[in-house]
């Protein structure tokens, strides 16, 4: 079950006292040690009141009241959300938080409601579905995307002319014969032994992951990567690096959307359009 552990306000939080720099200390290993557990889910402080709003309805009013809001005893001053098996094992969890005020203070457990608590209200379950729809929409804003190459047995290569041409910085490699765990019988390809397992690399603000796979067979088709450059001087200069050996497949030139445009297929086999972008209005 899902619970909020809500820390409440006290007379020192709402003057904004500081917690000590031990107090920091305890509550930062109370936090690893709920995050070992799994348990923990978020958590953060609230400034006080008296840096928030508050808005009552009436009808279609809307009263807006700055703070600082007087009914301390009401008020929060941080939370965590926890991922648990059942309120008693929360409950054994905040009893051995340290004491998150320099005053006497109260922690509040409450649980959250899942949508099969509202099950008689919505018997279709389509209000459950939108519900599924919306938390799904929340995680993927948090996801990221990372174009993964697969250079048949030519990474190494490709890497130094990554360097070279594009400034790239290998933030990871780790070769077949350095994984933590054997590589499956036959998987390889006779002489991979010492090639790339994986490698994270890092273009300008993006990072790239890639390996040599498993064998020398390889494709980049149906797909360019996109390489935006501040200046024409360094969009000419990339574009004919990544040419070097590979084919240009439309010359640098201005479009409608860009300053400068042209799209090169390295020596590799990728697709790159390399672009000035029009500055925006």
């Amino acid at each position: 079950m899902r619970v909020m552990v809500i820390v409440k306000a006290t007379k020192a939080s709402e003057a904004g006292e500081l917690p000590s720099t031990e107090l920091l200390e305890a509550m930062g290993k109370f936090n690893e040690e709920l995050v070992n557990a799994g348990i923990m889910k978020s958590g953060d402080g609230l400034k006080p009141s008296s840096t928030g709003m508050r808005v009552r309805f009436r009808g279609n009013e809307r009263i807006v009241t700055d703070g600082p809001f007087i009914e301390t005893a009401e008020l929060i001053a941080g939370y965590w959300q926890w991922e648990v098996d059942s309120m008693d094992e929360a409950l054994e969890w905040v009893k051995r938080c340290p004491n998150p005020m320099t005053e006497e203070s109260d922690i509040e457990i409450r649980q959250f409601y899942e949508m099969a608590d509202f099950a008689e209200n919505d018997p279709d379950g389509n209000i459950a579905e939108q519900e599924s729809q919306l938390q799904t929409a929340t995680a993927m804003q948090e996801s990221t995307l990372t174009p993964y190459l697969f250079f048949g047995g030519r990474c190494d290569e490709a890497l130094a002319f990554y360097k070279q041409s594009l400034g790239a910085n290998v933030v990871m490699l780790m070769r077949f014969s350095e994984s933590p765990d054997p590589v499956p019988e036959g998987m390889l390809q006779d002489g991979f032994e010492n090639k790339v397992m994986h490698a994270t690399v890092r273009i300008g603000q993006q990072n790239i992951m890639c390996s040599d796979g498993c064998g020398d067979a390889t494709s980049f088709n149906g797909f360019r990567l996109t390489l935006s450059q501040p200046s024409t001087d360094e969009c000419k200069r990339a574009f004919e690096a990544l040419a070097e050996g590979g084919n240009i497949d439309m010359p640098l030139s201005k479009t409608f959307w860009a300053t400068l445009y042209g799209m090169v297929t390295d020596k590799f086999g990728v697709g790159w359009m390399v672009m000035v972008p029009e500055p925006q209005n």
